[in-house]
């Protein structure tokens, strides 16, 4: 026995959390810059918050203030205080508006990419750490604002390579809502238990479907597991009321939105606020018919709502829907967001009007996996220099260099591995070019290049240098002055 006879520390990720590396991380990588950039095209500016946030700050999310680690992960400073990891972006973003408000421009347009946390069970394609990119206006009442936030939905799915008709941004206003129950005699005050019981219900529509929410509007339900939810115990009459509204929004429907708009006002209810609310979407349906975005890019959908307590007017609900295909037809949510009038004046003490969307990368990237879209999580190395003598190293790294100040993804193999390794590796890391410089090259000062189109085609049978230099139709030898014209130029007919 020796003295470090110690228990061995197995290596294992804690639940709910993902390693990303490779293939996977380049297509978040792109994704998340594919989002940023169309909201830089609007002209949002990046802004970088605190992964860090006083618990009293993202209060909202928080049902225990003495031990806030319930929904968020918290800790206790050595001052006392309360800390917890970022629930979602939209609180550090209120709490720098409330801290920075005097010096900000009226409005501040602001977009954010960051990881998030939430302490909840984890579950298939549910972690507790994943990657959220916003977008926010703060400072506007413009229906403009609101409007924008639905072109910008539509415009990142079509930039990511997600045609028209595969996805759909769905637009409503909590405030239909909210007077349908009062007239229903559901009140958000006198009534808070049941409304949140009824607004919970609402917001399953889409895992449970109109059944399901039905029997949690009434006595309950019981899912397959046996667990029994108590229901939000309304009578027929109110039940009934409430799932005719909700299916105004069935995907199946082709109305244009000005017609949904009316009927519903029509149909459900009379009242100044249902009113209210549905002038404020026509307003924002006048703008996004004049900027040419229709009811096949954004549907009005009086099932959406979002946020208990959050929302205060416009919410809005980005959905993949793939109508014909069979492995993501109503793939469902990747994004929302809405305007919360609210959120900063509980930490400014005035009220800032503000309205955003957040996308979740993670349901993205599943999503175009399944269409194994492969163009979009493809190595951007151009180049590996592979390593023939290694009493030459120098030599290599310097034409490294080379390719690099030419603007040019060099890669240097670096590890001590033979021939055959050397092209599994460049393989592997989707290089287009893989540039062979032996004593003959060095002594003619000249390069072999090789096109790497066919990367896993050509290496997987090739164990010896004799073969890689027999396959010469992939292949040429070129002096070093003109290496880098080749290059581009075999580059410029991959791309």
């Amino acid at each position: 026995m020796t003295s470090d006879n110690k228990k061995k520390i197995k290596a294992e990720r804690p639940r709910g959390f993902e390693d990303l590396s490779g293939e996977d991380l380049l297509l978040l990588e792109k994704i998340t810059s594919t989002i940023e950039k169309t909201y830089k095209f609007y002209g949002f500016e990046k802004l970088e918050t605190s992964i860090v946030e006083l618990s009293n700050v993202i209060g909202s999310f928080l049902p225990d203030q003495d031990r806030p680690n319930e929904g968020v992960f918290s800790f206790e400073d050595d001052d006392s205080r309360w800390l917890s990891l970022r629930y979602d972006l939209t609180s550090g973003l209120a709490r720098y508006v409330a801290e920075n408000y005097d010096a900000l421009p009226k409005p501040y347009r602001r977009y954010q990419s960051g990881w998030v946390f939430r302490n909840e069970k984890p579950g298939p394609g549910r972690f507790r750490q994943f990657m959220q990119v916003d977008a926010d206006t703060v400072g506007s009442k413009n229906p403009l604002a609101d409007a924008e936030m639905c072109m910008m939905f539509s415009d990142v799915f079509e930039n990511i390579g997600i045609e028209r008709n595969d996805y759909l941004i769905r637009l409503n206003n909590r405030n239909l809502l909210d007077a349908l129950l009062d007239q229903l005699g559901l009140n958000s005050i006198n009534d808070s238990d049941q409304y949140l019981t009824v607004m919970r219900s609402i917001d399953k529509l889409d895992r449970l479907g109109f059944s399901g929410v039905t029997e949690l509007l009434g006595k309950g339900r019981k899912d397959k597991s046996g667990d029994f939810t108590k229901g939000a115990e309304l009578n027929t009459e109110q039940i009934d009321k409430i799932i005719n509204f909700l299916k105004q929004g069935d995907k199946s429907q082709k109305t244009d939105r000005k017609s949904a708009l009316e009927k519903l006002e029509k149909d459900f209810c009379d009242s100044d606020k249902f009113s209210d609310a549905v002038i404020e979407l026509l307003a924002i349906s006048d703008i996004l018919d004049g900027a040419g975005y229709n009811e096949d890019r954004v549907a009005i959908d009086p099932s959406v709502v979002r946020g208990l307590g959050y929302y205060t007017g416009p919410v809005y609900e980005a959905d993949l829907i793939f109508p014909k295909n069979n492995d993501l037809q109503n793939f469902g949510s990747v994004g929302g967001g809405g305007r919360y009038d609210s959120l900063v004046e509980r930490l400014k003490g005035v009220k800032v009007p503000a309205t955003g969307i957040s996308i979740g990368v993670s349901r993205l990237m599943t999503a175009l996996k399944i269409l194994d879209q492969k163009v979009n999580n493809k190595s951007d190395i151009d180049v590996v220099v592979l390593l023939m003598n290694k009493d030459d190293q120098v030599y290599y790294f310097n034409l490294a260099s080379k390719l690099r100040d030419e603007g040019l993804l060099a890669d240097l193999y670096v590890g001590d591995g033979s021939m055959k390794a050397q092209l599994k590796y460049a393989d592997k890391r989707n290089a287009k070019i893989a540039l062979i410089i032996g004593d003959d090259e060095i002594e003619n000062n000249t390069v072999t290049i090789k096109d790497l189109n066919k990367g896993a085609e050509l290496s997987k049978d090739i164990s010896k240098n004799e073969e890689w230099r027999s396959s010469k139709d992939t292949q040429v030898n070129v002096p070093q002055s003109e290496m880098i014209k080749m290059i581009k130029s075999i580059l410029s007919k991959s791309s």
